[in-house]
Parts: structure tokens; C-alpha cells; sequence
């Protein structure tokens, strides 16, 4: 299982890792062996990224309505999501904490309430190296082998919604999300 920090594709070329066990740090806390020199927070804005609505690909639940589409520095093959809310009753942890080998943050699986499946993790407390490098601030990282995004449109239904324009608390809504239909996503 891999865990790590992660970047969006556009991220990609900015640092190249030095080999198959280095990475580097863009989206969340994570292992990280080799990162690029700590960046203030103007010269690391993810706001032009889009929100995704992501979903279990086992049992097509709805997991979150705020996800970011992100990869692993260490293997940039490996596309992950995350998010910045805590999925309210749709995952939860499974199994013990454990750390990597390439860093001192502290994860645990996070399994889809529905199904069982593991989907992701969670730092549950983020070294301090993994902190000072370029993140998003996400704590819950979800694999894209578990799960698939779907973008979502800002209020017009025209324009996909972008993070710098999303509501800062809005993750949880008395719908019942496992009843919508991946065509009313996309509307």
C-alpha cells in the first residue's frame, strides 16, 4: 500500500524525484524523503484546482463532495484524491495505525461505511517535514483504484467548480447521497 503526498498532474514538472524511493510535497501531509525547498503560502495556491464529487467505486457511494484531484511525487503514475473535511458517515477506520518507511506521519485506513472496502487513508498526525513543504492542507487521501471523481458545476451549471470559489463548510447535507444518480453529478 502506498501513502504519501501528492500534487496535481500540473505540479508533476516542477520537481522531478531522484529515484524510485524519493518524493516530494504539494497537496497534503504524507512520507516525503526529499522535498523541494519549504514555499510560502502565496507561491502554493490550489485554488484553480476543480472539486470533484468522489465515490466509491465498489458501491458507487457518495464518500465526499469536496475532492481534489492529486498524485504521488514518489510514483507519478499513481493518482489519489483528497479533501479537507472529515467524510461525515460515509467512511470510516479500519485496522491499526501504522508509519511508512520514508516518513513519521501517523496513518490509518479509512474504510466506505456501505461496502467495507478500503478506499484511502488518513494522517491521522502529520510529521513535521511533511507540514513545512508545499501542501493543501488535506488530511483524508483517497486511492483512485477505490475511487472515482466526478467534476462538479458551480452555481450556474455551466463553469466547473473551482476550490478557490467552494463554501468552506458544506460537506454535510441531509440528502441521501447514495440515492443520486451519477447522471445528476454531472448535470
Amino acid at each position: 500500500m502506498r501513502s504519501g503526498i501528492q500534487t496535481d498532474r500540473r505540479e508533476r514538472g516542477r520537481w522531478r524525484r531522484p529515484g524510485p524511493e524519493g518524493t516530494g510535497a504539494a497537496a497534503g501531509p504524507g512520507p516525503a524523503r526529499r522535498r523541494p525547498p519549504a514555499m510560502s503560502a502565496s507561491s502554493c495556491t490550489f485554488e484553480d484546482r476543480c472539486v470533484a464529487v468522489l465515490c466509491c467505486r465498489f458501491c458507487q457511494q457518495v464518500l465526499s463532495w469536496r475532492g481534489m484531484k492529486a498524485a504521488l511525487l514518489a510514483d507519478t503514475d499513481t493518482d489519489l484524491y483528497s479533501t479537507d473535511i472529515p467524510p461525515s458517515g460515509t467512511v470510516d477506520f479500519i485496522g491499526s495505525c501504522y508509519f511508512t518507511e520514508i516518513c513519521k506521519c501517523k496513518l490509518k485506513n479509512i474504510a466506505c461505511l456501505k461496502c467495507g472496502n478500503v478506499v484511502g487513508y488518513h494522517v491521522i498526525s502529520p510529521c513535521k517535514p511533511c507540514l513545512l513543504s508545499c501542501n493543501n492542507g488535506h488530511f483524508w487521501m483517497f486511492h483512485s483504484q477505490a475511487v472515482f471523481g466526478i467534476n462538479r458545476l458551480d452555481p450556474s451549471g455551466v463553469n466547473v467548480l473551482l476550490w478557490g470559489n467552494l463554501p468552506d463548510l458544506e460537506e454535510s447535507t441531509d440528502e441521501d447521497m447514495s440515492c443520486i444518480s451519477e447522471e445528476e453529478y454531472i448535470r
